[in-house]
């Protein structure tokens, strides 16, 4: 209550109206799976294209799980592209990884050429496990090295540097070509000369360190040396990623070892850098990591092009070829700025094992480092889940599997999965794999989707909850949570692993399974929209997803009320907040009913709640809703009519 403490005009601002409850979002979804590359842990990543997804997570090229001799399909990213394709919007997903964690690794430098002696050089590796071992899909890093111009002016008596920053990198020449290499430039306070100045000094890998002062701009050269690395993913689909403007120095702000470091400083960067740069500690010299990393072995391509670039008479050997001995070069810096050399490809990853239920299910590592669906279970937008893939097992982990995603929704509360009937199964099979389960937070699909894999170019059948999870957000963004999702077009699909008839569906409707068919002149549909609950009240998939909408969002519209004095002016202003929130359903004929008096109903007072409810603090509100079910039977009754009849 405020304060009148003087005597004055006092304006205040009040609310006249009853607080409103906003409809929360339905079409996100959380898809859980092995994948080719990414996080195997920590927050879920939120992906809105497929394209976002494979510069995370990789592309669609096939898994190869060491616990199995053939390759796989990669069933997760085959999933997020359906479920974009079919109008999808938002999917977090949360890759799993079964095993112990492999990573693509490659080394540089020779323990022979590296001081301290020892030591096995600069360690590159992937940031994540996985990338397969086999040639054609290993990750590549190519690096290309650039010089600037000459950064050395001023006078004889005053050299000056232009443009050049702590820690970089340098190339320095005279004229004569005694003095020449790489250097990394420090800048100081200069207290043996008067009167005292900053000016700089430069380190080479090994030996005597040259003062700015001892330049003379006229005849000597000094040209500031960066660095690109350019990873490159192969595989069907290849694609790179590039970085520029990097140095060598590990002091330096834009230096690989920070860059490229292991623990980054946010989780953006964390996803969007796929490499680890990792010199010894010993190595703590610019000029040095710089000599270890561009005196590498030349591929013969990288030799020959060299040679072409440099051309001269007789032929450069090949350890003349060197990038140490072409930095300096005016030729190179007329004709190519940048040099390219290949480090080669990163070795020995691996996709692990085929994932089992406990990786499904997840482990809390930390309280910020969860797996599988356990870190799934702190994003609350998640409202449609999915495992594409884990039915393709031929083993008793498919069952396991899917009531782990049936648990995970009964306690999420607002959630619903989507389940995969197992590929090859016909009638009898589904319906004995079906008998199985039950529960009012699934819904259940068969038969596989056949799509063209751009992969191999063959036709190869798909799990439908890709698919599905696309063809829900669409409903909801076209028509609303309270349409049933079916009698839609499936897209991407050619065809489905069984084609079925109306007879034939006949016997799998009323058991809840959900069937895609194909109609001559309309093309491949989802053709159902049933819960797998034996409860009648629960059988359709939007009468559960449309309770999961009210009950959420009128979850987070009322939060206000906590701690609120627990009387009559607020039952009132909750009641009238709660009807608002549903008469707007009702005008938009989301509920049944000719009046508001028949679509609901919203109680909350004494009639709801008793004196032990007072004393423990429990406001109860009483809401009744009558909620629209799909016309899943259209009948036409037709009969003759005698004309003139009355």
């Amino acid at each position: 209550m405020p304060e009148y403490l003087a005597p004055g005009v006092y304006v205040e601002e009040v609310s006249f109206r009853s607080k409103s409850i906003e409809g929360v979002s339905t079409s996100t979804a959380g898809f859980v799976g092995p994948a080719l590359f990414g996080p195997t842990s920590g927050p879920p990543v939120l992906v809105t294209s497929f394209a976002e997804f494979e510069r995370i997570y990789g592309s669609l090229d096939q898994l190869k799980f060491e616990d199995q001799g053939a390759k796989s399909h990669n069933y997760l990213a085959h999933g997020v592209r359906a479920f974009f394709e079919n109008n999808g919007q938002r999917v977090y997903i949360a890759r799993i990884y079964e095993g112990p964690e492999q990573y693509a690794t490659a080394r540089i430098g020779d323990p022979t050429v590296v001081s301290p002696p020892g030591s096995s050089g600069i360690e590159l590796s992937a940031r994540y496990p996985g990338g397969n071992t086999e040639p054609d899909l290993r990750i590549e890093v190519i690096f290309g090295v650039k010089v600037s111009k000459n950064v050395l002016a001023g006078s004889d008596d005053d050299p000056a540097l232009r443009g050049v920053k702590q820690y970089d990198l340098v190339w320095i020449q005279d004229n004569a070509g005694a003095r020449e290499g790489v250097y990394w430039a420090e800048r100081y306070f200069n207290t043996s000369v008067s009167p005292n100045q900053w000016t700089w000094k430069f380190h080479p890998a090994s030996g005597s360190d040259i003062e700015l002062s001892s330049l003379d701009p006229d005849v000597d050269v000094v040209k500031i040396v960066s660095v690109g690395v350019q990873v490159h993913f192969p595989g069907a689909f290849p694609r790179s990623v590039v970085f520029q403007n990097l140095t060598f120095h590990p002091e330096h702000p834009d230096s690989m070892s920070k860059f490229f470091a292991k623990e980054l400083q946010n989780r953006s960067m964390e996803l969007n850098v796929p490499l680890v740069f990792d010199p010894l500690k010993q190595l703590t010299n610019g000029a040095e990591i710089a000599r270890i990393m561009l005196s590498q072995p030349r591929s013969a391509a990288e030799l020959k092009r060299l040679r072409k670039l440099l051309g001269g008479s007789p032929p450069m050997t090949d350890n003349e070829l060197t990038i140490l001995a072409t930095l300096g070069s005016d030729k190179l810096a007329e004709t190519d700025r940048m040099l390219v050399m290949s480090l080669g490809s990163l070795q020995s990853g691996s996709e692990g094992q085929r994932p089992r239920p406990d990786s499904y299910e997840g482990r809390e590592l930390t309280a910020k480092l969860k797996t599988g669906l356990k870190a799934l279970e702190d994003v609350s937008d998640i409202s449609i889940i999915a495992a594409p893939g884990y039915s393709a097992q031929n083993d008793a982990n498919k069952i396991a599997i899917s009531g782990l995603l049936i648990s995970h929704c009964e306690r999420m509360r607002y959630r619903i999965a989507v389940l995969d009937s197992v590929d090859g199964q016909g009638l009898n099979e589904v319906r004995e794999y079906r008998a199985q389960l039950d529960s009012k937070y699934a819904a259940f699909y068969y038969p596989w989707v056949r799509i063209m894999d751009p992969v191999t170019d063959e036709e190869i059948n798909l799990p439908p909850s890709g698919f599905v999870c696309g063809l829900y957000a669409d409903n909801d963004v076209l028509y609303g949570v309270h349409k049933a999702p079916a009698n839609m077009v499936v897209q991407l699909a050619i065809g489905f692993e069984v084609l079925l008839n109306k007879a034939q569906q006949d016997v799998l409707n009323p058991e809840g399974i959900n069937c895609f068919r194909f109609f001559e002149g309309r093309g491949y549909r989802l053709w159902g929209a049933r819960t797998i609950s034996s409860d009648p009240e629960w059988k359709y998939v939007n009468l559960r997803r449309y309770f999961a909408y009210l009950e959420r969002s009128i979850d987070v519209g009322t939060q206000w009320v906590v701690f609120e004095n627990n009387s009559e002016p607020l039952w009132g202003n909750v009641q009238r907040t709660v009807e608002d929130f549903l008469f707007n359903e009702w005008k938009s004929n989301h509920l049944m009913g000719a009046k508001p008096e028949q679509a609901y109903f919203v109680r909350c007072d004494r009639s709801t709640m008793t004196q032990n409810d007072f004393d423990n603090g429990r406001l109860i509100c009483l809401v009744g809703v009558s909620p629209v079910r799909p016309a899943e039977f259209v009948i036409f009754r037709i009969g003759q009519w005698v004309a003139g009849q009355s």
